[in-house]
């Protein structure tokens, strides 16, 4: 990886997306793949008087652990990791994985028991989200598991992932403020409305977000960025939806998902492969069934599904919609262990309108 794009890529993990300042705490949450990028975000860190510790997770520990972990030991929920998600500034997630499907052979039931014991970590960490005293981001940095669930060799997916993250302009900072400018023009705009409705392939959705706040996901929480999401009102959410890529939670691809929502709530909820882990996941808490978050894709720089939520939410044409936990910077209300976004691509034959009128056609922006 070439320094100088490390060096713009930490420079602007920390004074974009963290705004780490003199005192804070922050945990970097990543593998040792990723240590180029880490020692430049470390000394980065540092020059700014941030208190930066790492938390590396070493290759096979969580597949031993979730197939290996007796009962109580597999549900425990260590005071270590509710003290540190309770008391740092800011978190990062410098995502490289040794293997995205390490988890593939693992007991459906004992992954969906060890995420339910996280919850009061979920609960927490969406708390201070909305009460704004948490800076956190999550980013990727080039590893070969990705390349290979991308089709790419590992060179051409850092060009890719470089290119998403605007490194090659002169000053990366001041194009995601650019970004920030225009997405709050559309904001302006969604933010007078009441009632949504997609149409598209195999979906007729209907939902209500009159009063729920729109967020700019204009490169901070994640990187790279590209989206404008609400919280729809929680029972709201009327008809059915098909997405269009396989969705991807804890490591298993479930393909051909379609869902039928009724007063909010999913009443049905089919898939052509993964089905019964569909339905295990739903079935977690009551939150599951209902609807987080739901986002517009608006970096056209993305184009191409990678089978990597950070990059593919972004697509440019599309929506997600997350089931489980709301941000409550939203305004949303609902609460889940889990938060399984899903990808809708709208890029051909479909209409977005708010309260009748188009506003979206075959991924145009008509407003």
């Amino acid at each position: 990886m070439k320094d100088e794009k490390l060096r713009k890529f930490a420079q602007l993990l920390v004074e974009r997306c963290l705004s780490l300042k003199k005192g804070d705490m922050v945990l970097i949450r990543t593998t040792p793949l990723a240590l180029p990028l880490v020692k430049e975000v470390y000394r980065t860190a540092l020059k700014k008087g941030a208190y930066p510790f790492i938390r590396a997770e070493l290759e096979g520990l969580k597949e031993i652990f979730l197939k290996d972990a007796p009962e109580e030991v597999l549900t425990f929920l260590s005071p270590f990791d509710l003290r540190e998600q309770e008391k740092v500034n800011a978190i990062l997630t410098i995502d490289a994985p040794y293997n995205t499907k390490e988890l593939t052979g693992v007991a459906p039931e004992r992954q969906v028991a060890w995420q339910k014991a996280r919850t009061p970590l979920s609960k927490i960490f969406m708390e201070r989200d909305g009460r704004g005293d948490l800076r956190w981001c999550i980013t990727r940095y080039p590893n070969n598991a990705h390349a290979q669930d991308a089709g790419m060799s590992l060179e051409d997916y850092a060009d890719f992932v470089f290119s998403s993250l605007h490194l090659d302009e002169e000053d990366p900072i001041a194009y995601w403020d650019g970004v920030s400018k225009d997405q709050a023009r559309l904001i302006s705009i969604l933010e007078k409305g009441k009632e949504i409705r997609v149409l598209g392939r195999g979906t007729d959705l209907t939902l209500q977000v009159e009063g729920r706040k729109w967020i700019n996901a204009d490169g901070r929480k994640n990187m790279p960025d590209g989206e404008i999401y609400t919280a729809p009102l929680e029972q709201s959410a009327n008809g059915y939806i098909l997405f269009s890529f396989p969705a991807i939670y804890q490591g298993r691809e479930v393909e051909g998902v379609r869902l039928v929502f009724q007063e909010g709530k999913v009443i049905k909820a089919e898939a052509q492969k993964g089905e019964e882990y569909l339905q295990r996941v739903l079935n977690i808490d009551e939150g599951a069934s209902y609807i987080g978050e739901f986002a517009f894709g608006t970096n056209y720089g993305i184009q191409k599904f990678t089978r990597d939520i950070l990059f593919d939410e972004k697509i440019g044409g599309t929506l997600h919609i997350a089931l489980g936990s709301a941000y409550p910077s939203t305004g949303g209300r609902n609460f889940s262990a889990i938060h399984w976004d899903m990808i809708c691509d709208l890029r051909e034959d479909s209409e977005i309108r708010l309260d009748g009128e188009v506003i979206q056609r075959d991924s145009h922006w008509l407003i």
